[in-house]
């Protein structure tokens, strides 16, 4: 049961930790139907009014700041403010209080209390409290606490209100679990394959498409002139400090160089030799020296293999590096051998072996002549990474100044680049894409969330490889478009209606002749077309010969019964679903429990989350927008 594992998880500290944000579940649903409906204007020093109580400024400010250090963990990467609330970590910190807080007073009005003896006993049963010897340890318990920002007072308070969450969440959905009528619907929706018989349908078959008159152009855009409005556009300067726009390999001296190559040449620019090995495995010492003995009189080695029925396949070994081979005796003694010769009896692991080495590939080294372009590029790379810190602080005081960054790329010779107009998929007017930009979608989205004249935070890169700062130039809003300017659009788009329309209309008549009972193969032939077949085709599967929405639409289509579906390069595929099944839904399987267990944690979800918010619109929530972007920073005071 859900509530058994919620259970089982706060017996822990580091599960309470977790448990503090229990209902973090309910967050997407309350930012999509339930806060969103109620931001509303509010007190100045508060974000939020649920009922009697108020999230205040601080409160929402260290939530949103713990979920961007928590994120910044799990993804071993800075998370600047602007990437958390683009992500929606702000609205999903502030559901969560909301939750909690509705929650908090639920239990108050049902009075509702957790005793001292049971928090006492919770911290004493804990087994992370505890030292070596397996008793409580008040030092261990109280440095854990401050190594995650508690105090003793806050912890005992955050897990009163965390059981008290508990009560309430198991009195609501404490014993629901999955209809079987559920069960068996969730098992045909995963487990029903379908067969079909198909044929593609390509543009081409739509047939010659006549040249449009300026009448039928002109109409078609006065129908639709919203598609074809030129999407806002911005123009930004971006400069970006990285150790590879720092580093001047030029300035890496041959002595240096060198000594850099010396100290990984062994690791980087040696390739190891490599020898491939076979071998001919006897029971005991004698055998193997009886028969090193007949190669010695003139018998060949893979004449003793066939004798032994080693067959070609299993002769040879493999081509290993001498670190490669696990065995010292065999390591040593393949190794030793030259190329083409059979070595002496050999003490392997697994018994006695004759070896015989067929190819021998020597060790080769780059010489610091072939690599000396890399070697100072990486050298001038590592030592700009340590200057990186140091030219951050001395561009943020010059940005600190009103200095432009066209100024300040100039002083540091750095390079500014200039980018737009460009649409948010980078894309310019005349239908090309703008080259990647130096921190990918963070510093794009940064770009069109930023105003002109705004000082920007700088984005710190991946890896805390560097950063980008960035000042909007111009915005060009969004506008209709002229039919001069995107006729030639409107043409293209016309076309493909055209071919469209056409096709649907041909797929559609081969569709009826297939339900009246025609037969597939008969329907395609007149039509010219290749009879292909699938089956076993999974719901969500992802194939290469059907799309995803045609295999939506076989699922959607009567066993028995034909269909169409539009294709990405402008074309149709015409199907016929030629059969369905489902295997029996056996519930005592291990696989049906599990499923069991999950759909029932899912409906205990939806009703606790139905449960709350009747709950948020019983109290009454209201949000002070202002209030919390400055909490987020989103707006600065």
């Amino acid at each position: 049961m859900m509530m058994t594992g919620i259970r089982n998880a706060g017996r822990s500290f580091f599960g309470k930790l977790l448990i503090f944000v229990l209902f973090g579940f309910l967050i997407f649903s309350f930012a999509i139907w339930g806060i969103g409906d109620i931001f509303q204007g509010y007190g100045r020093n508060s974000v939020a009014r649920v009922g009697k109580a108020e999230i205040g400024l601080e409160q929402m400010r260290t939530a949103f700041q713990n979920d961007v250090q928590a994120l910044t963990r799990q993804q071993r990467r800075q998370i600047t403010p602007d990437m958390a609330r683009a992500l929606g970590l702000d609205r999903q910190a502030l559901s969560r209080l909301v939750t909690e807080s509705v929650l908090d007073q639920t239990a108050r009005s049902m009075r509702l209390a957790v005793s001292d003896e049971t928090i006492r006993n919770l911290i004493f049963d804990d087994p992370t409290f505890r030292d070596a010897s397996g008793q409580f340890s008040a030092p261990r318990f109280n440095e854990l606490l401050r190594s995650n920002g508690f105090t003793e007072a806050v912890y005992v308070r955050e897990q009163r209100a965390t059981i008290l969450r508990q009560q309430i969440a198991e009195m609501v959905v404490g014993a629901v679990s999955a209809p079987g009528a559920l069960q068996e619907l969730g098992h045909r929706l995963r487990n029903e394959r379908r067969s079909v018989t198909f044929a593609r349908l390509a543009p081409t078959a739509a047939g010659e498409i006549p040249a449009p008159t300026e009448a039928q152009l002109k109409t078609f855009y006065d129908e639709r002139k919203g598609a074809f409005r030129a999407p806002e556009r911005r123009t930004a300067d971006i400069l970006a400090l990285s150790a590879e726009s720092l580093a001047d390999a030029g300035a890496i001296s041959e002595a240096d160089a060198r000594a850099r190559y010396e100290e990984i040449k062994a690791l980087r620019f040696t390739t190891a030799e490599t020898r491939t090995i076979q071998q001919i495995a006897f029971s005991n010492a004698e055998e193997a020296q009886a028969a090193r003995a007949r190669i010695e009189a003139g018998e060949t080695f893979d004449a003793i293999a066939a004798a032994r029925n080693v067959g070609a396949g299993d002769l040879t070994l493999g081509t290993f590096t001498r670190t490669q081979i696990f065995d010292p005796a065999v390591r040593d003694a393949a190794f030793a051998l030259a190329e083409g010769l059979v070595s002496a009896p050999v003490a392997s692991a697994f018994g006695p072996v004759l070896l015989r080495v067929t190819v021998v590939q020597p060790e080769s080294v780059r010489s610091f002549e072939e690599v000396a372009a890399t070697v100072r590029a990486e050298l001038a790379t590592s030592r700009a990474t340590s200057r990186i810190t140091e030219i951050h602080d001395k561009i943020e005081d010059q940005r600190a100044g009103a200095k432009p960054l066209a100024d300040i790329a100039r002083e540091f010779n750095l390079a500014l680049r200039s980018v737009g107009p460009v649409d948010a998929g980078l894309r310019r007017a005349d239908g090309t894409v703008e080259q990647p930009l130096p921190g990918g979608d963070a510093t794009l989205q940064a770009i069109f969330r930023s105003d002109i004249g705004v000082d920007n935070e700088a984005i710190r890169l991946a890896r805390d490889t560097g950063y980008v700062w960035y000042d909007v130039k111009k915005i060009d809003a969004p506008r209709e478009q002229g039919f001069d300017e995107v006729k030639a659009q409107v043409e293209t788009q016309w076309r493909a209606d055209e071919v469209a329309t056409r096709l649907s209309a041909k797929t559609r008549e081969l569709v009826e002749r297939l339900d009246k009972g025609e037969a597939f193969e008969a329907v395609a032939a007149s039509a010219g077309l290749t009879v292909e077949q699938a089956g076993a085709i999974g719901r969500q599967e992802q194939r290469t010969d059907l799309p995803a929405n045609a295999i939506s639409l076989i699922f959607g289509t009567l066993a028995g019964k034909s269909n169409s579906a539009s294709v990405a390069d402008g074309g149709r595929v015409l199907f016929k679903v030629d059969g369905a099944t489902v295997p029996s839904y056996a519930r005592t399987t291990q696989e049906a429990e599990n499923f069991a267990r999950q759909l029932g944690a899912s409906v205990s979800e939806d009703i606790l989350a139905q449960y709350i918010g009747q709950r948020q619109t019983e109290l009454g929530v209201s949000v002070n927008e202002t209030a919390f972007r400055n909490a987020t920073g989103g707006v600065t005071n």
